[in-house]
């Protein structure tokens, strides 16, 4: 894979073994603002690649340091999810610039992308998630328009689940409960399940814990046969 090197001052020493892939998208005009914005120092924040809309990778931080792209966040218990991850970047306007579809071109230098990633650090398909995943109660992104599904066929992240759903029928605390055993922070209810939704159930995202989040998180709590978490 052919990168475009753009090295950016702003990173430091890991403290974790890298164990996640968090999926961004720029939320900004263009590709050369967000490349601009991630090496400037008085910025202080970067990601290890950001991905243009035809399809370009840019190369800003070595993956062996910890880039400044997460923010405050959690995952499955990790509360520096800096130490613990790679930063995918990806140029899309995002919902405040004009939020649009991301490119054929695009996508797929995203899966070649994550597929190394993932194979080189020998990451799970539950720990390859996007920002707001990690950071419900502050982002949006990679948004709904993002086709995770693209990544699940070639079993690099986890598929939302749609055969043989089985509603629990738990109270909203039982699903809150299961929701944070997932992996979600649950501090801020209501964008929690926003942004399970977000990635789960990207047709309707109301925050509202009703039959079918609650089945789908079932099936995604529940093992698989490759018994990958």
């Amino acid at each position: 894979m052919k990168f475009i090197d753009r090295p950016s001052p702003n990173h430091d020493e890991r403290q974790l073994a890298v164990s996640m892939i968090v999926l961004h998208y720029t939320g900004m005009p263009d590709c050369g603002g967000a490349l601009d914005r991630m090496t400037s120092p008085e910025a202080k924040v970067s990601a290890h690649y950001c991905v243009d809309e035809d399809g370009s990778v840019y190369r800003l931080v070595d993956e062996e340091r910890r880039a400044w792209h997460a923010g405050r966040s959690y995952w499955r218990g990790t509360t520096d999810v800096n130490s613990a991850s790679v930063g995918i970047e990806i140029v899309n306007p995002g919902h405040e610039f004009g939020y649009r579809a991301f490119p054929d071109e695009q996508v797929a230098a995203v899966v070649g992308l994550v597929t190394r990633i993932k194979e080189r650090h020998g990451i799970s398909r539950g720990n390859v998630v996007g920002h707001s995943d990690v950071a419900p109660t502050r982002k949006e992104d990679p948004g709904e328009l993002f086709p995770w599904e693209v990544l699940a066929r070639r079993r690099l992240a986890l598929p939302s689940p749609t055969r043989n759903l089985i509603d629990p029928y738990w109270t909203d605390a039982a699903f809150l409960l299961a929701l944070e055993r997932f992996g979600y922070d649950v501090t801020d209810s209501q964008k929690a399940v926003i942004a399970f939704q977000r990635r789960f159930r990207p047709d309707m995202i109301d925050g509202v814990i009703d039959g079918e989040c609650r089945a789908k998180l079932l099936a995604l709590l529940l093992p698989r046969p490759t018994g990958e978490p």
